[in-house]
């Protein structure tokens, strides 16, 4: 009880902190770009013509909505959090309670009839099982904070309130609209879990000498490592389904010229590969121009 108290407190404040962070990526992801470009130099030193950076951005939004409007949506993401930390605890712990009676068995001798890849396999599919159910019980918060967050293109009041953003969703789209954008926000949680567990395995296993006195350590940074390169690699599928979240909802930021409406996300992913734009969002400081794309912005269009 005390550890997941201290995990949800943990996860509440790097939610607060991370808002406004979040609040000019979901803006960047859906093409939204208030700023000219400007002369910067990138990490070589040399000119480049580039897009304003997570500061300069969030000093715009700061300077119409004031401070606290960097915060807007936080309410639906702290709720997402909580509960997706009690859903994720609830799972793991019904393996756990599973497992007792078989390690009490004649004997109370455990067999170790598993391999250690064995052992991966069993807990990331565990984990990959405790994941989804809490991403599937906390979409309709993320659907209603990314909301929240894309009315600052057209300065709407549509989903302002919790309360009133369900009230508003169940009317206007249903139970589905709830949950627009789960599937490739599930298949990216799945893909990057196992894909980052996996290589931590094969880097632990056969790139590691077991023989060094840190050994726990290095495997530790290991499991760092393989997971942001497999968070890299997932990507696309955080933007699609943040783009399907918004996609056609009402909102100016999820309609044309901002935003194509697509017919699924396939079609999302489909058109955002086309366009070169996979990774769009995905880097706040050092944000080059695209040759030859073009963005929406506030009374002009930057070429």
């Amino acid at each position: 009880m005390a550890d997941a108290a201290s995990h949800m407190l943990l996860g509440s404040g790097i939610t607060i902190l991370s808002q406004p962070f979040m609040y000019v990526k979901v803006l960047i992801q859906v093409g939204y770009e208030p700023l000219p470009p400007t002369i910067g130099r990138n990490i070589f030193g040399r000119q480049v013509c580039q897009l304003p950076g997570l500061f300069c951005y969030a000093q715009h939004i700061a300077s119409i909505d004031g401070k606290r409007g960097l915060f807007t949506g936080l309410t639906p993401r702290l709720c997402s959090g909580i509960l997706g930390t009690v859903v994720h605890g609830k799972v793991l712990q019904h393996y756990q309670d599973s497992e007792k009676p078989e390690e009490l068995g004649p004997g109370n001798v455990q067999k170790d009839v598993s391999s250690s890849f064995d052992r991966v396999i069993k807990e990331t599919t565990r984990e990959m099982m405790a994941r989804s159910a809490a991403t599937l019980v906390t979409h309709p918060f993320q659907v209603i904070a990314l909301r929240s967050m894309v009315q600052f293109i057209g300065r709407e009041t549509k989903y302002c309130g919790l309360c009133d953003s369900i009230v508003t969703i169940y009317r206007e789209e249903g139970i589905l609209g709830f949950f627009a954008g789960l599937i490739p926000r599930l298949l990216g949680d799945i893909i990057s879990l196992w894909l980052c567990n996996s290589l931590a395995y094969l880097v632990n296993t056969y790139a590691l000498d077991s023989g060094v006195s840190t050994m726990s350590e290095m495997k530790s940074y290991s499991q760092a490592v393989t997971g942001f390169f497999a968070s890299m690699l997932t990507y696309p599928f955080v933007l699609v389904s943040n783009l399907m979240a918004v996609n056609n909802c009402g909102l100016a930021g999820g309609s044309p010229p901002y935003s194509p409406v697509y017919t699924s996300w396939v079609d999302c992913w489909c058109v955002l590969q086309k366009e070169g734009n996979m990774s769009r969002g995905n880097s706040l400081f050092f944000r080059k121009v695209p040759f030859g794309k073009t963005y929406c912005c506030d009374l002009r269009m930057l070429i």
